[in-house]
């Protein structure tokens, strides 16, 4: 039997310094929101901020504590029992102090000059280092920082001294029982401080930078961001290379290719803004209240009904294709569903090596075409995490959206990916069919993606159906599981849109349906062998307007991308819209005559980048640039013209820099 719990020296002295530099990061972070004032708007409670930013500081505390604990197991190195045990403690407390208080200095330089927390982006400097110091020289007290940064460390010196006092003149008693229970509870307070928030309970991912993007605008967000977590989040983001001189020399190819007006000033400033005001349609737009877009996952054009693949996955959306404006040649940027949602909401390719740009801090800033739809009230459905690839952060761009997911639906989750399909949709329906306002909701679909989960509750309507493997892998699939998984998404999009019939929002809402991704594989017969060759199945994705009662059926070739979702939707609602990136408005594309327009593509496994028009596919690896691709998407049609390769090559070459510069200068607008 236990008579008292004793908590050790060494847990008592950690813990009373951790706090302690705890209560100096708060007060820091206090300083900081007094330094710098919130924009206009921005005046609410910044409790949350506060309370997220604790958080944060709490985990790199957290970490130092682990690890002097952890060092303390052994006798020799414990801060209580040797010399040496006490030198090690201290220095990793003044590594840790020397490192706050140098990020925290350099911090507040960083955000007073760029108005950005610190992040990865400040080594720049140092490829002019001697400039840079120059410049650092005459624009600051230099020598009086150093003096504040010494007298900082000093006093955290004293600091740690005097609880390591507090802590030797305890007496720590009890038996070694009583050690082990509260160093194992200890090491789970550590944990828990580390990872943030209860795995599942919270949701699958730990607290991460992008939940500070929760707290409804970016001031909120700055103030709950430590400069450490800012700087290490963007260490990996530091490779891309963006040619500069290159967009400059070719403007003109990417004016022409965007429409705006040639100036030389604009060339100079990297300037790709434009206002677009769309030929105004009474008999359409008059009747569009609401927009609903799907974002479909790995919804493959090969492997669905809308190019005749004859195991027919999805008949009712090809039910759907033929009642509404589908476009048979369009194409995510870029493969992956974080891709594929940054390419749709920001207008932007996502060519990011390696990694997405929802993972970027440094990209977080971006404006978005939503931000023009003022008068629709905003929604977010999906069936996981936000925090999944840190997506939250590229949502909170999108002004006063309500995001819904794993934890706010009445429908249990079915697995990693949570609640299925079908009661995302339905949830999402029920939520639609009450709300009074003009709305724009985005619904995002998972259950076509591995595990292929299908719901017992589902398997009374939904019948799987057994296909042969040579059937299967003939044209386009795997398993079994995987085109009945395809079918439970056909499946999904008829339960939405038949209960969505039946209510009063039906008949004046545009519905539009996106992949977010293709499925790289062999395509046969069904499409050109370029598809299939080059690996453009990866990216092939349907895309349909999809508004019975207001919209003409009609289909179109026109190769277009993903990144066109949100000019085509304002310019079908007859919305004037500010663009500042790559996408286009598909339905002024198609009424011009003898147009050509070409789509670029980022293939990240194969390092590829190439664009595509109504006639050829250009391509080249980013290792070897030298050597391009140069085919037909027609069958057989040979291929040999020099001047249009050669013409292909360059728009290449000036999309990918521009979509690079794009990627971190896309900044909110003011409004």
């Amino acid at each position: 039997m236990i008579k008292k719990i004793t908590i050790t020296n060494s847990i008592y002295w950690n813990t009373l310094t951790g706090f302690c530099f705890l209560a100096l990061m708060s007060l820091l972070r206090i300083v900081f929101v007094f330094r710098f004032t919130a924009p206009l708007g921005n005046e609410g409670s910044l409790k949350a901020a506060y309370l997220l930013g604790f958080r944060y500081d709490l985990r790199y505390v957290a970490i130092t504590i682990l690890f002097i604990l952890l060092l303390s197991f052994f006798k020799p190195l414990n801060p209580f029992n040797t010399q040496r045990g006490k030198k090690i403690a201290f220095s990793i407390w003044m590594f840790f102090g020397a490192l706050l208080i140098l990020f925290y200095t350099t911090d507040f330089i960083h955000y007073a000059y760029v108005h950005q927390r610190l992040n990865a982006s400040i080594l720049s400097y140092l490829d002019n280092a001697a400039i840079s110091l120059q410049m650092m020289w005459q624009s600051y007290p230099i020598l009086l920082i150093i003096a504040v940064i010494a007298l900082s460390l000093w006093l955290l010196y004293k600091l740690t001294q005097l609880t390591y006092k507090i802590a030797l003149k305890r007496e720590a008693s009890g038996s070694k029982f009583n050690r082990i229970l509260i160093n194992v509870l200890f090491f789970f307070i550590l944990v828990y401080s580390i990872v943030g928030k209860v795995v599942y309970s919270g949701g699958q991912y730990p607290l991460r930078w992008s939940d500070a993007y929760s707290l409804g605008s970016d001031f909120n967000a700055n103030v709950a961001l430590n400069p450490m977590q800012s700087f290490f989040s963007t260490l990996n983001f530091r490779k891309a290379k963006i040619n500069k001189d290159l967009i400059k020399n070719n403007y003109a190819v990417i004016s022409e290719y965007l429409d705006i007006p040639f100036q030389e000033q604009n060339a100079n400033e990297y300037q790709f803004s434009r206002v677009v005001v769309p030929k105004i349609n009474d008999t359409i737009a008059p009747k569009i209240k609401n927009v609903v877009l799907v974002i479909c996952e790995s919804f493959s054009a090969y492997k669905s009904s809308v190019i005749g693949n004859p195991l027919n996955a999805t008949p009712y959306f090809n039910q759907m294709r033929k009642q509404g404006v589908y476009f048979n040649r369009a194409f995510s940027p870029a493969y992956g569903t974080a891709r594929g949602v940054w390419a749709t909401i920001t207008g932007t390719p996502d060519i990011l090596e390696g990694r997405t740009s929802s993972r970027n801090p440094l990209s977080v800033d971006q404006h978005t075409i939503l931000a023009d739809f003022r008068k629709y009230e905003k929604f977010y459905f999906l069936g996981g995490s936000a925090s999944w690839a840190n997506i939250r952060g590229v949502l909170n761009n999108i002004e006063d959206l309500h995001i819904y997911e794993q934890g706010q639906y009445q429908s249990s989750e079915i697995d990693v990916w949570g609640i299925s399909d079908k009661n995302l949709f339905m949830e999402a329906h029920q939520k639609l069919s009450t709300n009074t306002k003009p709305f724009f909701a985005i619904i995002q679909t998972a259950d076509n993606h591995r595990p292929y989960t299908i719901p017992e509750e589902d398997l009374k309507t939904f019948k799987k159906i057994m296909v042969s493997k040579d059937s299967l892998l003939k044209y386009g699939f795997e398993n079994n599981d995987e085109y009945n998984a395809f079918r439970y998404t056909d499946y999904c999009f008829e339960q939405f849109i038949e209960a969505a019939k039946k209510e009063k929002y039906f008949d004046n809402t545009l519905f539009v349906f996106i992949g977010d991704h293709g499925i790289k594989g062999d395509a046969g017969n069904m499409l050109p062998k370029t598809f299939t060759e080059q690996g453009l199945t990866n990216m092939h994705i349907p895309f349909l307007f999809y508004a019975p009662k207001i919209l003409t059926p009609k289909e179109y070739s026109l190769p277009v991308s993903q990144l066109d979702v949100l000019p085509s939707i304002a310019s079908l609602c007859n919305i004037s819209y500010t663009n500042t990136t790559m996408g286009k408005d598909v339905f002024n594309l198609v009424n011009k005559p003898n147009s050509n327009n070409s789509i670029f593509l980022y293939d990240d496994f194969n390092q590829q980048v190439g664009v595509l028009n109504n006639q050829y596919y250009f391509g080249y690896k980013l290792k070897n640039a030298s050597k391009g691709i140069f085919e037909s998407v027609l069958d057989n049609q040979k291929v040999s013209n020099d001047s249009i390769e050669k013409s292909m090559r360059i728009l290449t070459e000036t999309i990918y820099e521009t979509s690079k510069y794009m990627l971190i200068n896309n900044k909110k607008l003011n409004k």
